[in-house]
């Protein structure tokens, strides 16, 4: 208890369902390239005080963890210029997007429902402001779930990574521009492909009236940047609201922080393609006077990835190459695996060129000061994904399954005492998962788990076997008056699976909020408060909106939209249907074929004069810009027959039964429940 009292003295900072089916994929998708994290917030957080079990826990934590050392709230707070402390980013419609005075409560010492590790970390990330990192070097914080990053070159600034909306990048060059003078943009760095990084890239620069403006990149970024995930985009979207706690409230019992960041800003999201590539380490450009030495680091924390050095500042940026945390080997919304062994060997890399820095700055979190702290960083951040990697390889070659390894799976005291090496985002238990699933796939090699019941079907002879539900609602609350909440949640999942008592639900929700007081990791505490508020007050109502990606998907490629709609197709509806479409972008001069067989909806390039196999059922004529708006479920394709941006020819019945197969999809669909 002395601990969490002294830490009283550490600083106190603060209608999709309509839309077509093909472009709701895309676009929730591209929601979530960067792991957003914020979003309305609903006031119906069920309140329940933290057991003592859980406070044994936390109490546990602080004894563990040196958290007498203030270093990092130093330096978090270190080079500070200028900050707002009632900052409001609004919509353009006056929606309020973003406000730091939501997170006021997160001061003084942790509250008991709240892991003092994950407190500490919310606290940090609540620093918010233009700071002064070295000289000609600034950066905005807490202006979003990114930085912005501004380096003085010899006529104006270069921008690294202009956060995730445009509103939000405005905001933060209004604060520079009020503290730093008039900051014309003479260079954009866009480190990687996930949109918290590049999504208010139109608020910096106009490539229209600045098409001189030099705009960097990784190789393939925009290709990663429109089209990652497309195709679980719906799925991905409805789980993200889980990881991140979207519709949870701001409290000690809600949400704190996402570990990365506080939150992502909700606004307008575009891009700015970049005019140069970066696709080599050691490849270096002077950018309005200023040197930078560039590292490529492709599949490691994103598909398409950079990090820089600048040798007149001794200054290393690391993009989200490395993070004051552990990281996502996997990410609870649903991703690919990241390969944890590049990831390391890039950070390797990293240290072995750049290690000798005087300053590291990140596009997340705070920066470090002296080369011989930054070589620290580097090499925990560098073996605490090597470390994962490596030892859940030997305990698979004595046949551990992935969730034995998890239970087994701990960092190293030399790992384990530094903040900068904790589970705020990713966590052991899962990138070790996430690392047997690299290398082996989802089967643990029991035959058991080879095709074992579905978990409605499976909870119903559990409950059965066990004496039916009065005799498992007795064990389920031994377990929780005991404090064994895991196994009290699988006991109870079993419940609410087989016949959904209020009563299992109730007493389901009370374990996941215990789990969710104790967890480290954010995105851990954020899913089990957010199945928890499901189980209680039933799924929220509350949808994103999508007309504010449009900026973004004018440069998505056409045929992701199509490879979308043919993951909607009703294979039973479609069956022995022969059908072919010939799409045309009349203002692109380009054209698809889209064709029918075996349940099977199939696209490619169409170049208008080979001969096709099959007979053409339609021919749709439309603009790039009217198809954006049925993307955006502005418009129907059939609505707007005889607009003169749209033309059919052909059979409209076999086009109006083509579309009938494509399925409406569940944004909403069940996860706690059956």
């Amino acid at each position: 208890m002395i601990k969490r009292k002294a830490l009283e003295f550490i600083p106190n900072w603060r209608a999709v369902e309509a839309m077509p089916s093909m472009c709701k994929t895309l676009l929730l998708s591209t929601l979530l390239l960067a792991s957003l994290a914020s979003g309305c917030d609903s006031s119906g957080n069920d309140e329940q005080a933290a057991s003592s079990y859980t406070q044994e826990h936390n109490d546990a934590v602080l004894d563990s963890l040196p958290f007498d050392d203030v270093t990092d709230f130093k330096q978090a707070e270190r080079g500070l210029i200028a900050r707002d402390p009632q900052l409001m980013i609004k919509s353009d419609s006056g929606e309020v997007l973003w406000q730091t005075s939501d997170y006021d409560f997160v001061h003084g010492e942790a509250p008991d429902s709240v892991n003092p590790s994950l407190w500490r970390q919310a606290k940090l990330n609540g620093m918010h402001g233009l700071y002064k990192v070295t000289e000609g070097i600034y950066q905005i914080r807490g202006y979003d779930i990114a930085n912005m990053s501004l380096i003085k070159g010899h006529t104006g600034w270069i921008i690294v990574d202009p956060l995730t909306a445009f509103e939000s990048a405005q905001a933060a060059m209004a604060m520079a521009q009020k503290h730093l003078g008039e900051v014309k943009v003479t260079g954009l760095i866009l480190t990687h492909s996930h949109i918290d990084h590049f999504g208010g890239a139109l608020a910096i620069i106009n490539p229209e009236q600045q098409p001189n403006v030099p705009v960097i990149a990784p190789k393939h970024f925009m290709a990663e940047a429109t089209s990652e995930n497309i195709l679980a985009g719906v799925t991905m979207a409805r789980r993200a609201g889980y990881m991140y706690g979207r519709n949870l409230a701001k409290s000690v019992t809600g949400k704190v922080d996402s570990g990365l960041g506080k939150g992502s800003v909700f606004g307008r999201m575009g891009v700015v393609p970049p005019n140069q590539l970066i696709d080599q380490t050691g490849q270096t450009l002077t950018i309005d006077g200023v040197e930078f030495q560039f590292q490529y680091t492709p599949n490691s924390e994103a598909p398409a990835e950079l990090t820089f050095y600048l040798p007149q500042h001794k200054a290393f940026a690391g993009a989200e190459l490395v993070s004051r945390h552990m990281h996502n080997l996997y990410t609870l919304r649903g991703a690919k695996v990241r390969d944890a062994l590049s990831w390391s060997n890039h950070i390797e890399d990293a240290r072995r060129l750049f290690g000798h820095a005087e300053v590291y700055f990140g596009s997340h979190h705070w920066p470090i000061w002296g080369s011989e702290a930054i070589d620290q960083f580097l090499r925990g951040q560098r073996d605490i994904y090597k470390f994962i990697h490596d030892q859940t390889l030997r305990f698979s070659y004595k046949g551990f399954t992935p969730s034995e390894i998890a239970e087994e799976l701990a960092l190293p005291p030399s790992l384990a005492q530094s903040f900068s090496n904790r589970g705020y985002y990713g966590t052991v238990s899962h990138n070790a998962k996430a690392v047997y699933q690299a290398y082996y796939g989802w089967y643990d090699g029991n035959p058991a788990n080879l095709n074992p019941l579905p978990p409605k079907a499976s909870a119903q002879k559990y409950i059965a076997a066990m004496g039916g539900e009065e005799a498992v609602l007795k064990l389920s609350q031994t377990a929780i008056d005991n404090g064994e909440y895991r196994w009290a949640a699988e006991l109870l999942n079993h419940l609410v699976f087989d016949q959904g008592s209020a009563e299992a639900k109730t007493m389901l929700a009370q374990a996941y909020r215990q789990l969710a007081y104790q967890a480290e990791s954010a995105p851990w505490r954020d899913s089990y408060l957010s199945a928890a508020q499901e189980l209680t007050q039933g799924k929220s109502t509350n949808i994103i909106s999508l007309s504010m990606m449009r900026d973004l998907l004018e440069h998505a490629p056409v045929p992701r939209f199509f490879d979308a709609m043919a993951a909607t197709l009703n294979a039973e509806d479609a069956r022995g249907e022969v059908l072919s479409f010939v799409f045309e972008l009349t203002d692109r001069n380009e054209k698809h074929v889209l064709w029918l067989e075996n349940s099977v909806l199939h696209h490619r390039p169409y170049d208008g004069q080979e001969a096709l196999e099959f007979e053409v059922n339609a021919q749709i004529s439309i603009s790039h810009s009217l198809f954006m708006d049925i993307v955006l479920g502005e418009a129907s394709l059939l609505g707007l027959a005889g607009s003169d941006e749209l033309a059919i020819k052909g059979s409209t019945i076999d086009l109006v039964g083509f579309l009938a197969m494509l399925d409406k999809q569940k944004d909403a669909f069940d996860i706690v429940e059956p």
